[in-house]
């Protein structure tokens, strides 16, 4: 990403952007609650007997439980009420969209009540907040089965803890050098901070019998049909691993590049002023990462974001809430228009886009001819994640049944293969969230476990 973007000036170029500027910019989204703040807030629950916030939990916490444990002053027990059904719940209370799930079907959630409970709020304050003597979570008898996880993501991290609390070891397989998936390299730096992402892996990792190994894509020096002889089982948790194209003339032009990419770099700097600024940005897209990227560019010190989506602003995928916090940092939302053609300056660098107006009619989307440019130094498409082909070129690998680009899976996260699982977002499309991933993993333990031990005992 770096070469697209290396004409580019420096963050810290701008005397505005000083360290402490940006150190202000990218802190909590949300301020964690205060202790007091935190038992007061968990007293507006009324514990609902049929909690609609439990079945609006992709992960199925325990909602009440464990606020009513906050009041109560176990915060011990409140983080494991959470962690005992998403082992990753500091993340998810980090990034789940709340107001659009739980908070959403909270009873207090009306006009009279002003505010629905702050579930998210109160999660973080218990799993930040717990101080056990040891992991919470303890290793079952071994079972001398080892599974093989493809992938250091939510979901590959929720299957192999689970796993290993079943009895079995797992080595987990992972393509970067560090774990966490897009918790450690694709989220919004000011959504997650303080190396967080790390230390919850770290606390992840305690409960022992799970190896990662670094450097390992599968389709490159790993493959398939290998891990499929060499261990009991094998889950898939590759994640959406390439960016999709805009399909235009120019897309290879420096000055254009794939939000992921920056977001990435953006999170693994260890110095936001030696990052490419964009005085003048355009970000295509409608959904989180698009937010995301438009909202991080502003705080970095650009001029001018502008957010173009091809639809209305019902369709976006981005929620109200991600919305707002775009607009509040200055981000400018066009909709109804699309990418029509990449501007390059005589140096064959981008130097903005024109797109054409478009509508719906008899419910397709339709040109109108009518077209606008804007000027900019930059453009990040972040029109969504494809599945990285390559990954499931092996022998074995491509007999895979597909849904499109995504594996096919049984209500049980199995694939066509046996002894093969997957889950997270290489398969069909559900939410795309980090919490439904953890579930994805959670759930498939649970499966091959089951599948494992039925064939012990048939045995």
């Amino acid at each position: 990403m770096t070469n697209d973007l290396k004409h580019l000036p420096r963050v810290g170029e701008n005397p505005e952007m000083t360290p402490q500027a940006l150190a202000d910019n990218f802190r909590d989204l949300h301020p964690p609650l205060t202790e007091r703040q935190a038992v007061i807030e968990s007293q507006r629950c009324l514990y609902c007997y049929d909690a609609p916030c439990i079945e609006a939990c992709p992960s199925d916490i325990d909602i009440p439980r464990f606020i009513r444990q906050i009041g109560e002053g176990n915060i011990n027990g409140a983080a494991q009420t959470i962690l005992e059904q998403n082992i990753l719940g500091g993340s998810c209370a980090r990034v789940c969209p709340t107001e659009i799930l739980c908070e959403q079907s909270c009873v207090r959630n009306h006009d009279a009540e002003c505010q629905p409970v702050l579930i998210g709020l109160l999660q973080r304050y218990a799993t930040d907040h717990m101080n056990f003597d040891q992991h919470p979570f303890a290793r079952t008898a071994d079972s001398g089965r080892t599974i093989a996880v493809v992938g250091a993501g939510p979901a590959g991290l929720a299957c192999a803890h689970r796993l290993t609390m079943l009895g079995h070891r797992v080595v987990i397989f992972e393509a970067e050098a560090k774990p966490g998936g897009l918790n450690e390299y694709g989220i919004a730096r000011y959504k997650m901070t303080d190396d967080f992402a790390r230390k919850e892996v770290e606390f992840l990792l305690e409960i022992g019998g799970i190896e990662i190994r670094y450097g390992q894509r599968l389709g490159d020096n790993l493959n398939l049909e290998r891990l499929h002889a060499d261990y009991d089982s094998v889950f898939l948790g590759l994640g959406l691993g390439a960016s999709r194209a805009l399909g235009l003339t120019g897309e290879d032009a420096p000055g254009l590049a794939p939000a992921v990419d920056y977001i990435k770099e953006l999170r693994q700097a260890d110095d936001l002023g030696e990052l490419p600024l964009a005085k003048r940005c355009v970000v295509i897209g409608a959904g989180n990462t698009a937010i995301d990227m438009a909202t991080q560019m502003a705080r970095l010190g650009a001029d001018e974001v502008t957010l173009v989506y091809r639809r209305g602003v019902e369709a976006m995928s981005a929620t109200d809430h991600e919305q707002e916090i775009a607009r509040a940092n200055g981000v400018r939302i066009l909709t109804w228009a699309r990418p029509l053609q990449v501007l390059l300056d005589d140096g064959g660098r981008v130097a903005g886009m024109r797109f054409e107006k478009t509508h719906e009619q008899d419910g397709r989307l339709v040109g109108t001819d009518e077209t606008f440019e804007i000027a900019a130094d930059a453009v990040f498409k972040a029109i969504g994640q494809s599945f990285a082909e390559a990954s499931l070129a092996d022998p074995l690998a491509v007999e895979l049944e597909r849904d499109g680009e995504r594996i096919r899976v049984d209500g049980s996260f199995r694939t066509s293969l046996p002894n093969v699982y997957a889950g997270g977002d290489c398969i069909a499309p559900g939410q795309d969230l980090t919490v439904q991933a953890v579930q994805h993993g959670k759930l498939a333990a649970h499966a091959i476990h089951q599948d494992l031990m039925a064939k012990q005992e048939a045995a």
